[in-house]
């Protein structure tokens, strides 16, 4: 048996979101970050970066991730109020 490493999902951005993100997205999937699960979607879930949070669908394969949005944890009361209120299921 041969090991293969897991290579990161593919990054699709749907919208224009900047190299940065897409490049911070990126890293966080490689090093597994935590993610919360849309209750209402199925395959779509929050992942937390440092100072963003980040809207993805993950295909069941695993292997292509779809950005969908992304907004500042920090400046973004409306995002903060709905974490709050919106526990992971």
């Amino acid at each position: 048996m041969i090991n293969v490493p897991k290579q990161p999902p593919l990054v699709e951005d749907l919208r224009n979101h900047s190299q940065e993100q897409i490049a911070e997205l990126r890293q966080l999937l490689a090093v597994g970050a935590p993610s919360r699960p849309d209750p209402r979607r199925p395959g779509f879930y929050e992942v937390q970066g440092l100072s963003s949070t980040y809207y993805v669908f993950k295909y069941p394969t695993g292997t292509k991730v779809l950005l969908l949005g992304v907004w500042d944890r920090e400046n973004d009361p409306v995002a903060a109020m709905v974490s709050c209120s919106c526990p992971a299921a």
